[in-house]
């Protein structure tokens, strides 16, 4: 699998910890930057991780800043690109099953390393559900979030 990884100064650290779990997983990693702690906006690396993945250069994206608000905010502009914040387990089980998402966005200033690389393996390992019986509900609502990117992608 191919990882797009990229994050702000706040994620820089994190970033590298992630890089290296992903590397024991077998993960091939895109590492789209940032390079050092040196203020930056985090837009201008979530963008090159959300268009890495809906480009098919990578098979999905993970995130870092702050919070991992900001990173989901951009990612989430592009559109087939679903991304959702996750600092703890649930979320990042629970988006994967039922809303497929594709990148996962973390805050560096909030969970610890440990904790992350918890939550990337859910991330990773976790189906999407609309695959399996009754998931068809997963399907239609993801149906009407490609309506909505549509609708305002004029």
């Amino acid at each position: 699998m191919v990882i797009a990884v990229g994050s702000d100064h706040a994620g820089y650290r994190l970033k590298g910890a992630v890089a290296g779990a992903l590397s024991e997983m077998g993960c091939r990693v895109l590492d789209m930057g940032t390079d050092s702690e040196e203020s930056c906006d985090y837009p201008d690396f979530a963008i090159k991780v959300a268009e890495a993945v809906r480009e098919g250069e990578a098979d999905r994206g993970v995130l870092i800043c702050g919070t991992g608000a900001g990173m989901a905010m951009v990612a989430n502009k592009v559109p087939g690109v679903r991304a959702a914040a996750c600092n703890e387990r649930y979320s990042a089980e629970f988006t994967r099953l039922h809303n497929d998402v594709n990148v996962l966005s973390l805050g560096a200033r909030i969970i610890e390393p440990v904790e992350a690389v918890g939550i990337l393996r859910l991330f990773l390992d976790t189906p999407f559900e609309g695959d399996r019986e009754g998931g068809t509900r997963h399907l239609r609502r993801l149906d009407k979030i490609s309506d909505v990117e549509k609708k305002y992608s004029k």
